[in-house]
């Protein structure tokens, strides 16, 4: 029997990989799925790009360059509207490098407490990145369009899950179940994406 290919989510967020796994999953790209919190001896490089697509290359290419296997990850955020964009590429050191998600959603509650409801636009961004130990390498990137409420709600889904309504739902994006997060989310947009052109690339290889 062919053993599937290895793949590495280059993430230690554990949440975050089991939902692209997920993801990739559903959309018929047939890996054995790892996380990066499995090899502890490989860091992360510092996410020092200024914008998403940089950070999430940046990531996959350490990660297979390391393992000598094909890695996915990406590098996602919150844009506000009424902060200029932020807090965007810092959205995950937003409160700090030590902050909990919790942190980091009610610093930007507290931000925005004086903003009203016709300037509370967001939108979640993403950009999903693979690559190949022998360097090839493919990017994808997706939004989802919302608002940000004035309290948290639900326990679903991480990062700002919680203050986040998107378009057309009156329920927060924690509130959503994975399914009908997956649907609409700015990572089931990317890696929507991104999966078909691995399922081109699997293709290649296996013809090649």
């Amino acid at each position: 029997m062919t053993r599937r290919p290895r793949l590495v989510i280059a993430s230690l967020n554990r949440a975050k990989a089991a939902e692209i796994a997920r993801i990739l999953s559903d959309e018929g790209v047939d890996f054995e799925v790892l996380s990066l919190a499995d090899f502890p001896q490989v860091e992360l490089p510092p996410e020092t790009g200024e914008t998403f697509a940089e950070n999430a290359l940046a990531k996959v290419k350490h990660a297979a360059a390391a393992l000598g296997i094909a890695a996915a990850a990406d590098d996602s955020g919150l844009e506000v509207e009424a902060l200029n964009g932020a807090p965007g590429v810092l959205s995950a050191r937003y409160a700090g490098e030590a902050a909990s998600d919790e942190d980091r959603y009610r610093k930007l509650l507290a931000e925005m407490l004086e903003v009203p409801r016709d300037r509370r636009a967001a939108r979640f961004h993403c950009a999903a990145a693979y690559a190949t130990p022998d360097g090839e390498v493919f990017l994808a990137e997706g939004t989802c369009e919302g608002t940000i409420a004035r309290k948290p709600a639900g326990s679903e889904g991480f990062g700002y899950d919680p203050i986040f309504i998107p378009d057309g739902e009156e329920r927060a994006m924690a509130q959503l179940t994975p399914a009908e997060k997956h649907a609409i989310s700015h990572r089931g947009r990317a890696f929507r994406k991104l999966a078909k052109l691995i399922r081109e690339q699997l293709g290649t290889a296996e013809s090649g």
